[in-house]
């Protein structure tokens, strides 16, 4: 019997999700909602979903067992709490609450509860940085000492058509962008033990820039370049970047140190390569062959791999812990920012293991045909 998804927040990612979740073996999305019902109406009409009800109904249907909280940051608290007291498994778009606290207290409820918490994002799934994990893990660098990234945009405001959510409290180039890197970061090389940070404002307000709301000026509440230093429970150490700021730049995207090499990572918000190999005995940086794995947008298989682990008695890879320590690093940065300290980290999630072939298959993916 298949399992009742049911998606709350019908906003732009949500096509992403839903055409992934709607096409998944063993699972049905049987229902949306938003608190814009036209929106959900034309998300439920677009994918052949046969509900778009209000939030809390759909949170009350017996035939959703799992919610995936697609709303906006300041949401996911609320909507995560009232899904775990359901009594549903859950597994929240990034991040999983505004808060470190509040990300806390949902592992609690949930732990209390016994139901699975997960949380995006997801892309460390994708065969893009599933081939730098096995790299690390087949030693092609040796022992990994360092890495360095960089998110460089101008801004969201020049593609989205509502971009004002991005600049407030819980999001920023930090919160919003930050959560795939450090992610990844943490998938291979575990979890990070301090951090610490500087940034700055740029500008104190932006201009929408596309959509019927173009030309409008909404206010900056939240630093828009900031930098992190962290340093890993493992010894590495990592330099993160994440600016609104930048018009421009030839920075590399990700690359990992190691004593014998280096690798090239591919952007952490895809889910494919390349990822590249150079090391001392090499004059060229050599491609790697990608592993079997989801090479397009695949979002939502987070979610999905929730249910496989759940089927197996295990904790998912893209788990509530996973996310709330991400979270715990990036708000840890905010504090090191604002007081010039460097921040200890307490939590420590496992470093998820890698996808199996059969997990794989089990998520749907086949040698022909990607999600």
């Amino acid at each position: 019997m298949d399992i009742g998804i049911g998606v709350i927040g019908c906003g732009t990612i949500s096509t992403a999700y839903l055409r992934n979740l709607t096409r998944a073996p063993g699972a049905r999305v049987v229902a949306v909602a938003d608190l814009d019902g036209r929106r959900a109406a034309a998300q439920a009409e677009a994918f052949d979903v046969p509900l778009a009800v209000e939030p809390d109904a759909l949170i009350a249907r017996d035939d959703v067992e799992l919610v995936v909280d697609l709303t906006v940051p300041a949401a996911h608290y609320a909507v995560n709490r009232r899904a775990l007291e359901a009594g549903k498994l859950v597994y929240c778009e990034k991040p999983l609450a505004a808060t470190a606290a509040e990300a806390h207290a949902l592992l609690e409820l949930a732990a209390q509860r016994g139901r699975a918490l997960g949380g995006a994002p997801d892309t460390f799934l994708g065969a893009g940085l599933q081939t730098a994990r096995t790299a690390l893990d087949d030693g092609l660098i040796g022992r990994p000492f360092a890495a360095v990234a960089h998110m460089v945009s101008n801004g969201p405001e020049r593609w989205h058509h509502d971009p004002a959510f991005l600049y407030q409290p819980g999001a920023g180039p930090l919160l919003d962008m930050g959560p795939y890197y450090v992610t990844t970061m943490v998938s291979l090389f575990g979890p990070v033990a301090s951090v610490t940070a500087d940034g700055r404002r740029t500008w104190s307000e932006r201009t929408i820039a596309t959509g019927p709301r173009a030309g409008e000026r909404f206010a900056v509440n939240v630093d828009t370049h900031v930098t992190l230093l962290l340093r890993f429970a493992s010894g590495v150490l990592g330099t993160l970047l994440t600016t609104f700021d930048v018009q421009a730049s030839d920075l590399p995207r990700f690359e990992v140190f190691g004593e014998r090499g280096t690798l090239s990572l591919p952007d952490p918000n895809t889910f494919t390569g390349p990822v590249r190999l150079r090391t001392s005995r090499n004059e060229d940086w050599q491609e790697l062959e990608t592993v079997p794995g989801f090479v397009t947008n695949a979002r939502g298989i987070g979610a999905l791999e929730l249910l496989l682990a759940e089927r197996e008695g295990r904790a998912p890879r893209a788990s509530g812990a996973l996310a709330a320590h991400v979270l715990d690093v990036l708000e840890g940065g905010l504090t090191a920012l604002s007081t010039g300290q460097r921040i200890t980290i307490d939590s420590r999630p496992e470093r998820p293991a890698p996808l199996s072939p059969t997990e794989l298959e089990s998520l749907g993916w086949t040698p022909e045909v990607h999600v």
